[in-house]
């Protein structure tokens, strides 16, 4: 009989792992945000190289509400290019900023050898009534698709060899998804597939889902997108469900509701051990959920902490690959940066 979750959806039953081949392996990938002091960036490598010993994908790095992490996201970007085998990709918005800013940024992280984005219009910073957006600025995430295009563009018509530069090493533009509209924005489902649709025309290789908990929501996203011609494959974005401090706080930022029957059985366990185990396996149901549903891989936010997130991998039977060398000593200190949460 199948089992059901904490999102009230069933979740199959499984008779065997998924095929390990690596042309139908369902992409892994990771979420990290720049170190907020230079005392935590230790504890944020010995979570990258957890993380990359099971060699994902990509892992994305985000980039705070206003560009406010932008000298340490491109700190962090360019020690996983000169210090792991791992892809980043940077994340980068575009609300608040002029597009002579963005432009320059975006030529910052092509010159650090960045080739892959997370194009993002960003939310507007906390705590600001009177914010306006920059009347020399983009509004929208498929703007700064476009402009992203378009500098790389530029840049290729520079000269032959940067052209076949571009050509080795394409650039891919990622974007976001919302399986329930987006709560910040107070746009609906179907707004936000008419922006997915925009994005994509603008050049976006791929979408990443905004979290969710019940798998349902994403298998909805995906066909309601295709029956509106958007073709881009639709990463799945999850949270390791263990810590509930942190899953209403995500709530208060993002407007995402955390099911009161999964807070209650993390509330009831009788140790941190056991609630780690109710918030794995309640996680654990909705990856085989989406990936049994068609998902082609998993984005998990980590919150810069791997155990939680190894964990959803191996009860998803997606955990693999051998051992990487750590990086090499004498990485550069960090640059202090306010705590950001950017709702994608």
């Amino acid at each position: 009989m199948p089992t059901t979750g904490f999102s009230g959806a069933p979740s199959p039953e499984r008779a065997a792992p998924r095929p390990a081949r690596a042309n139908d392996r369902p992409t892994v990938s990771f979420e990290l945000f720049p170190p907020r002091t230079p005392q935590t960036l230790e504890k944020l490598w010995t979570t990258v190289e957890a993380l990359a010993a099971v060699r994902p994908d990509f892992i994305s790095v985000t980039y705070g509400a206003s560009g406010s992490t932008r000298q340490t996201t491109r700190d962090l970007v360019r020690e996983l290019l000169a210090s792991t085998s791992v892809l980043p990709i940077a994340h980068l918005t575009c609300v608040g900023t002029s597009r002579d800013e963005v432009t320059a940024i975006i030529e910052e992280f092509l010159d650090e050898g960045v080739r892959s984005f997370l194009a993002l219009r960003g939310d507007p910073p906390a705590g600001q009534p009177d914010w306006r957006p920059n009347p020399a600025g983009l509004t929208r995430a498929s703007e700064l698709v476009d402009l992203i295009r378009e500098v790389e563009a530029a840049r290729c018509g520079l000269s032959p060899s940067q052209a076949l530069r571009g050509a080795a090493h394409r650039l891919s533009v990622a974007v976001a998804a919302f399986p329930n509209g987006n709560p910040i924005a107070g746009s609906s489902r179907e707004q936000d597939l008419r922006a997915l649709q925009a994005k994509q025309d603008a050049g976006a290789d791929f979408a990443i889902t905004q979290l969710f908990y019940d798998p349902q929501h994403y298998l909805d996203l995906v066909r309601d997108a295709r029956a509106a011609g958007i073709t881009i494959p639709i990463v799945a974005g999850l949270i390791p469900t263990t810590e509930p401090a942190r899953l209403l706080r995500v709530e208060a930022l993002s407007g995402i509701r955390v099911p009161r029957e999964l807070l209650a059985a993390l509330e009831a366990a009788d140790s941190p051990a056991q609630r780690h185990r109710v918030g794995i396996r309640a996680s654990v149901e909705v990856a085989k959920a989406v990936l049994d549903g068609g998902a082609p891989g998993l984005h998990i936010y980590t919150f810069n902490k791997h155990e939680a997130a190894l964990d959803l991998l191996e009860g998803a039977h997606l955990r693999g690959g051998a051992p990487m060398a750590p990086p090499p000593a004498g990485r550069p200190q960090s640059t202090p940066a306010q705590p950001d949460y950017i709702s994608i």
